[in-house]
């Protein structure tokens, strides 16, 4: 089996530890640069002890890495910062960004959600979305993918069918969405301390969440109209999970059934039978999603609910499902862990 030599940057943030966890045991993937910024010249033992049993290149900067020596690059950068990192990069290389730099098609909308101005904008042309249960064919095909927002894979996955296929209101959407704290990533951060955030529960970012605009983009294509949904995440006191409660205007039982044929066959999307709702920990360390559906008591309208983990298919196990298509492999590779309980 052929080896790629895959670089990791911004390998000393969660979803960047996610991405060497799962790397290290992927047999078609060798780790073979590994950047940080702030802690360029240190050991992932240091950074990450749980990894010290890894034989892991030393974290480095960007501008150290030897391109000659990699294949593929994962981009687990901070937002705003990935732009003109891709685009100095050899063309020859495959990357699979897991910020939110490219995910928005058009530089307006990114304007408008990023506040600034998109620095690569003929790059933005090149980049294919990556959802692979929708985006299977393209990404295979893809140099640059941009992975999805944790908040929106879990909506989208199973908003796209039920919207594509007419079976819910367009215009009468509301994702009420839950994540625990390693969503807001590993910078050091008041509102992130333990006391902040444990024995509490909060909304944030109300009416103006970033992944606002990602959601919008993609169920506008899925209706074939503009669409609007009302979004609004919520903090838990939790380490890992995102748990999405989206109301809809429809029949459950047409709903349920179409979500039930659309992934009977997909690896990692699996609908619970009717009526039954997933937890956050049946996921837990998977690359697995759960959607339950249930009929609301207001007839005509239904209850969809699903479950990720923020840190595996919500952003690292998605990125390596993105660049097992990009290689020609089977998107499972690496990826079958089941979940971690309890």
């Amino acid at each position: 089996m052929t080896t790629t030599k895959v670089a990791i940057l911004g390998a000393s943030g969660y979803t960047g530890a996610e991405l060497v966890r799962l790397v290290a045991r992927h047999p078609s993937l060798q780790i073979a640069a590994m950047t940080a910024d702030r802690k360029a010249g240190q050991e992932m033992a240091e950074v990450f002890p749980h990894l010290a049993i890894l034989d892991l290149p030393p974290l480095t900067t960007i501008e150290e890495v030897d391109w000659s020596g990699v294949d593929a690059v994962f981009c687990a950068l901070p937002h705003a910062t990935t732009q003109k990192v891709i685009a100095g990069l050899p063309e020859r290389l495959k990357v699979v960004d897991l910020s939110a730099d490219f995910r928005l098609e058009d530089p307006e909308v990114y304007k408008t959600w990023y506040g600034h101005e998109h620095a690569e904008t003929e790059l933005q042309k090149q980049v294919v979305y990556g959802l692979p249960e929708f985006y299977r064919d393209r990404i295979k095909g893809a140099r640059i993918v941009a992975n999805t927002g944790c908040y929106v894979a879990t909506a989208l996955i199973p908003l796209i069918p039920i919207l594509k296929a007419g079976l819910a209101d367009p215009d009468w959407i509301v994702i009420d969405a839950k994540s625990g704290a390693s969503g807001a990533g590993r910078a050091a951060k008041e509102a992130n301390l333990f006391t902040e955030v444990s024995e509490g529960f909060h909304a944030y970012s109300v009416a103006g969440h970033r992944h606002m605009g990602e959601i919008d983009q993609e169920l506008s294509k899925a209706a074939g109209r503009p669409v609007v949904a009302s979004f609004t995440p919520h903090l838990l006191p939790q380490n890992r999970g995102i748990l999405a409660t989206t109301y809809l205007k429809g029949e459950a039982d047409g709903i349920h059934a179409h979500l039930a044929d659309r992934f009977a066959d997909e690896p990692f999307v699996h609908v619970l039978p009717y009526g039954k709702t997933p937890a956050t920990r049946h996921v837990r360390g998977s690359n697995h999603c759960l959607i339950g559906v249930v009929a609301d008591r207001q007839p005509g309208r239904t209850i969809v609910i699903s479950v990720l983990d923020n840190l595996v298919k919500g952003a690292s196990g998605q990125a390596i499902q993105n660049l097992n298509l990009m290689l020609g492999l089977p998107e499972t590779t690496g990826l079958e862990q089941v979940p971690l309980f309890p």
